[in-house]
């Protein structure tokens, strides 16, 4: 029956997409991977299973990983995610002058033994944000971030990296004009999340 057989096909699939999320999201809690893309490939591997078309969405992953992190690691998840949020407020105190704003794992609660704190501040000249950051005593190295705007657009921002308390910090550059206009999330494909000072330092009340 084509209808049954359909129907069939359609439930392995789906079967197929949910073990393959699981792995992936297990991949990325206990290898330190943030790369959807490349967790999603290692499940594939680990469970050798074949066809794009099985392969869940970052979203679909993102769900499993919040779910694991809250079963198997509630304790070190929350510590870890505390201590990164501190950390992001410290850095966006000192950088209030081109309003900051959190995003990333940090904000949305699924951190790994691997995440750090991603924060986009907005100057029209990077460097002023470099001298801020400088007058802290902080080794500063320069990085690009690549960013989605919408379906046909992707652009390179400048950066600069640090570590402070020993975490890894990104703080990546924007112009003024676009404080509005949040780049695509690389989990769902919606404008970004942004989280600014005070809404960070709310999350870390008891």
């Amino acid at each position: 029956m084509p209808g049954r057989r359909s129907r069939s096909h359609a439930q392995a699939t789906h079967e197929t997409r949910e073990r393959l999320a699981h792995e992936a999201a297990r991949v990325m809690a206990e290898s330190g991977i943030e790369d959807f893309g490349l967790a999603k490939r290692k499940a594939a591997e680990r469970l050798g299973i074949r066809g794009a078309g099985a392969l869940p969405t970052n979203a679909e992953i993102q769900v499993c990983l919040a779910e694991r992190l809250r079963i198997f690691e509630p304790d070190d998840t929350q510590g870890r995610l505390e201590s990164l949020r501190r950390v992001a407020a410290d850095v966006m105190l000192e950088l209030e002058a081109f309003s900051p704003r959190l995003v990333g794992a940090a904000l949305s609660g699924t951190v790994t033994i691997a995440s750090g704190v991603e924060l986009h501040v907005f100057a029209d000249a990077p460097e002023l944000v470099a001298a801020v950051l400088e007058r802290n005593s902080t080794p500063l190295r320069d990085c690009q971030g690549r960013f989605r705007l919408d379906a046909a657009t992707t652009v390179q921002r400048p950066g600069f990296c640090f570590e402070r308390d020993g975490e890894e910090i990104e703080v990546f550059v924007f112009p003024e004009r676009s404080a509005h206009q949040p780049p695509l999330s690389p989990v769902d494909q919606k404008p970004m999340r942004r989280a600014a000072l005070g809404a960070v330092l709310a999350l870390l009340q008891p």
